[in-house]
């Protein structure tokens, strides 16, 4: 497996990482926990060295199930984990609000160290921004776990360039998370720059978008009844329809370089920074094998133009949270 360093820190992880959250929390029925560690297991017997989970997601129960995973093998991967909401064991969506106030922050890393095992959190993302809470006091408190030394990397989950900035004042950003791919190429117009200036990695999560671009997904296809997609606007049974316009182009280039529509969308993200690691999830072995094939692909100059040309001209249909929640994404 390939290595990358995240922007200008010296945190090196594997080209791809997991993300952790569809094991418990998410896309339909959580998987049973010997699968989920078994599987978390095969990635790392495969070369991935970083993974990501949230104490949002369960709540609780993925980072428990991360921790006990990873254990026999703890000081060869990096774990990032997150903090910021309100959580509420009750809510279908595991939190009532977001909470980044200092000693909310100091208090959700106790609970996060205690539940992956581990007495230092390699990389501590604010999940969203607080727009409560000075972003300069939150990299005051993350820089205050770094002190003590039960945090190693301070990072940012769908924060927009000025907020980043702001951050980096008060504690240098090592990565922010944010979705991007093919599907949803928003980042680059105001994130990726900033990121670039900064010396700040990227990690792009749903780099798959939420397994659309994969071909599985189908204007037919019925989800869980506490699947997330389902109240996705870009899920509707209509718009499904119409973004397949999208995935039929990846496919035509996955046939002519002999790869899976899936390889084809990470390979596209891994080749437009070094500093990139896209993180996608996946419950299943076969396909966590067929993700970790991305990373032998090798895209021309002109094939990553043609497929990034052709895929620009496609209009995405529908937005990829629902309203509630995109109002709290890019400030």
């Amino acid at each position: 497996m390939q290595k990358r360093k995240l922007g200008k820190s010296n945190l090196e992880v594997s080209a791809l990482g997991l993300g952790c959250m569809g094991l418990s929390f998410g896309l339909g029925q959580p998987v049973s926990k010997e699968d989920g560690i078994a599987l978390i297991r095969a990635a790392f017997e495969r070369g991935v060295t970083f993974f990501d989970t949230a104490e949002v997601y369960g709540p609780y129960t993925n980072e428990e199930l991360v921790g006990e995973a990873v254990a026999p093998f703890r000081d060869q991967i990096v774990i990032a984990t997150k903090f910021g909401w309100k959580i509420d064991p009750n809510s279908a969506r595991g939190s009532s609000g977001l909470d980044s106030r200092p000693e909310h922050i100091k208090k959700v890393a106790e609970g996060s160290l205690r539940r992956l095992r581990t007495d230092v959190i390699d990389l501590f993302y604010q999940h969203r921004v607080d727009s409560e809470v000075p972003i300069e006091d939150v990299a005051g408190a993350v820089k205050d776990l770094i002190r003590e030394g039960k945090v190693k990397h301070f990072g940012l989950s769908e924060a927009g360039g000025k907020s980043s900035r702001r951050a980096q004042k008060g504690q240098p950003v090592t990565a922010l998370q944010s979705e991007y791919s093919l599907w949803w190429r928003e980042p680059e117009k105001e994130v990726l720059p900033a990121l670039e200036e900064l010396g700040i990695g990227f990690v792009p999560f749903s780099p798959l978008g939420k397994g659309f671009l994969t071909g599985a997904i189908k204007e037919d296809t019925q989800f869980e009844k506490n699947d997330f997609r389902n109240i996705v606007p870009r899920f509707t049974q209509e718009n499904r329809k119409a973004n397949q316009a999208m995935v039929d182009v990846i496919g035509r280039f996955a046939q002519r370089k002999k790869a899976t529509p899936a390889q084809i969308a990470l390979a596209w993200l891994l080749a437009q920074k070094p500093w990139i690691v896209p993180i996608p999830g996946t419950t299943k072995l076969h396909r966590l094998e067929e993700n970790l094939g991305a990373v032998r692909i090798e895209l021309t100059p002109e094939e990553l133009r043609e497929l990034a040309t052709t895929a620009s001209k496609i209009p995405v249909q529908g937005e990829r949270y629902p309203e509630e929640m995109q109002r709290l994404v890019g400030r």
